[in-house]
This record gives C-alpha cells, sequence and structure tokens, in this order.
C-alpha cells in the first residue's frame, strides 16, 4: 500500500473522465443528426 498520492493517479482519472464525455457528446451529436435527417425526410416526402 502506497502512502503517498501520485500526480499521475488524478492525471489518468481526468483523461479517464474526458474520454468517456467525449465518447458521450460523440454517441449525442450522432442520435441528434439521425434524427435531424429523418425528420427532414419526412417532411420531403409530404
Amino acid at each position: 500500500m502506497r502512502e503517498q498520492l501520485q500526480q499521475w493517479d488524478f492525471v489518468w482519472l481526468a483523461y479517464g473522465v474526458a474520454a468517456v464525455a467525449l465518447i458521450a457528446l460523440v454517441i449525442w451529436a450522432y442520435r441528434a443528426m439521425v434524427r435531424a435527417e429523418a425528420r427532414r425526410d419526412a417532411a420531403k416526402r409530404r
């Protein structure tokens, strides 16, 4: 067991949180784009 905190633990955790947030943002943006395209196509068919 370590008694001292390593700064790199926090750095890697911050990178991990940022990566998860980036992936979530990309998925959200892609789904929003697909929904917008579906609405556009539905409007064209009317």
